[in-house]
């Protein structure tokens, strides 16, 4: 028995453009492989501070705080133009933009190998790494922008926390390939290929999208004919708050794993840059599997009769929990203890992640998904930018220990703060109401 809030009117602007089901699958593998390269991407720079580039700087973990942090102010920057770009444009025009943006963007990061090279001041170097990583945020959040909206637009509501769980899980596999991929590069051709390597992959990318993405134009021009919300109307949602708030909460975890597991490992576990490359992309493919698991959960509650809301608590809340885990990480001794736990958190975390992004379908319509996402990316920079600050403050000065307290308990409040403040939720199943 379909839900109400499930059920489209046949002639409806998205009944008639959503691709046939082959086409949209082969649309989703092109969004994953995207999300692969660009966490391959973000991944070059933890993996080569850590093994490399921090020692050569003498930077301090607050001052890697700091470098990190610019992403998030980039992405915080960039959102909501970004959010509007694909709600304008469409997808097909809006991430081809984005993504020869932020790869333009990876691949200056290599100037900082080539300015020690150079001999160039440090200071100068440590700057250019932030503006770097600055630029690269403001383009990167357009792949979620553009990679929910397509969703939204090609799959049903009962597929789609599966598809969005299948392309947000290339940021794991991404993570997962970082370490073996950035240690065969480092190895033989230095780390400035580190950049490099997925840059050119970004812009490789954009001509297949271009091709194979080509049915858009009637979507948009659908999408194009609904009435224009304004940003303050938006922000007068319960709605926005509720999505904002959750992503503020839940989205610097998965970024401290990506941005600090590598320091972590081999400040605190003295791990070489073999042993990581070797060991380290273990709770990032869980992750994948994570993020995997929290579509197909979904699709078997709503079908067993569960209401979109009730399915989405009873999956958040649960893998949330899980999530608690992480407080006992720096307690434990030896390798293998700490790297399972940490890859349990990280498959959690991912599980969690793909019905947060996915709640933003649930409670917009399509015409306001991109911008949507635009602003729960805004919360998501801000909490990306401070978090990392906060927790290069207290490596340096405590450990890492109040970092994993953190991290542990932010999933929990980002589940509670979307149900607390999401209040239309409450009426999903009762189709007169409008989700705008």
């Amino acid at each position: 028995m379909p839900q109400a809030d499930e059920i489209r009117p046949a002639g409806s602007p998205e009944a008639a453009d959503r691709l046939p089901r082959p086409d949209a699958w082969l649309v989703l593998g092109l969004l994953f492989l995207l999300t692969v390269i660009m966490f391959i991407a973000r991944q070059a720079l933890p993996i080569i501070m850590a093994f490399d580039l921090r020692r050569r700087l003498g930077l301090s973990p607050a001052a890697y705080g700091i470098i990190v942090s610019a992403l998030g102010l980039g992405m915080m920057t960039g959102e909501f133009p970004m959010g509007l770009l694909m709600d304008k444009l469409g997808a097909r025009r809006g991430l081809s933009i984005a993504v020869a943006w932020w790869s333009a963007a990876t691949g200056s990061l290599a100037l900082a190998a080539v300015g020690l090279e150079l001999a160039i001041a440090h200071l100068w170097i440590s700057l250019q790494l932030g503006v770097s990583q600055f630029w690269k945020g403001t383009g990167e959040c357009g792949a979620y922008s553009g990679g929910v909206k397509t969703v939204n637009r090609l799959f049903a509501k009962k597929d789609r926390t599966l598809a969005i769980g299948i392309f947000n899980g290339g940021s794991v596999i991404g993570a997962t390939l970082a370490p073996p991929t950035m240690f065969f590069l480092m190895q033989r051709c230095g780390s400035s290929s580190g950049f490099l390597a997925p840059a050119l992959a970004g812009f490789l990318w954009i001509p297949v999208w271009w091709l194979i993405f080509r049915r858009e134009s009637g979507a948009h021009a659908a999408a194009a004919a609904e009435p224009n919300i304004s940003l303050r109307r938006m922000l007068g949602n319960s709605s926005s708050w509720a999505v904002m708030l959750c992503r503020f909460f839940i989205g610097p975890v998965m970024q401290f794993y990506w941005y600090w597991m590598p320091l972590y490992f081999n400040d605190a576990r003295h791990w070489s840059l073999k042993e990581f490359g070797f060991l380290g992309w273990i709770p990032y493919l869980m992750g994948d599997v994570g993020g995997i698991a929290g579509g197909w959960a979904a699709g078997v509650l709503l079908r067993r009769g569960f209401s979109v809301r009730a399915m989405r608590r009873i999956l958040m809340y649960s893998s949330a929990l899980v999530c608690v885990s992480a407080l006992a990480v720096p307690y434990m001794r030896g390798i293998a203890a700490p790297l399972v736990v940490i890859s349990l958190a990280i498959a959690a975390d991912n599980f969690l992640s793909a019905h947060m992004f996915a709640a933003v379908t649930d409670l917009f319509p399509d015409h306001q998904v991109g911008r949507a996402t635009g602003l729960t990316g805004i919360a998501g920079g801000l909490s990306g930018m401070l978090f990392p600050l906060l927790t290069g403050w207290i490596v340096g000065r405590i450990s890492y220990r109040p970092v994993f307290l953190l991290v542990g308990l932010m999933p929990l409040a980002g589940a509670a703060a979307l149900f607390a403040v999401g209040r239309k939720y409450r009426r999903l199943d009762n189709p007169s109401v409008d989700a705008a």
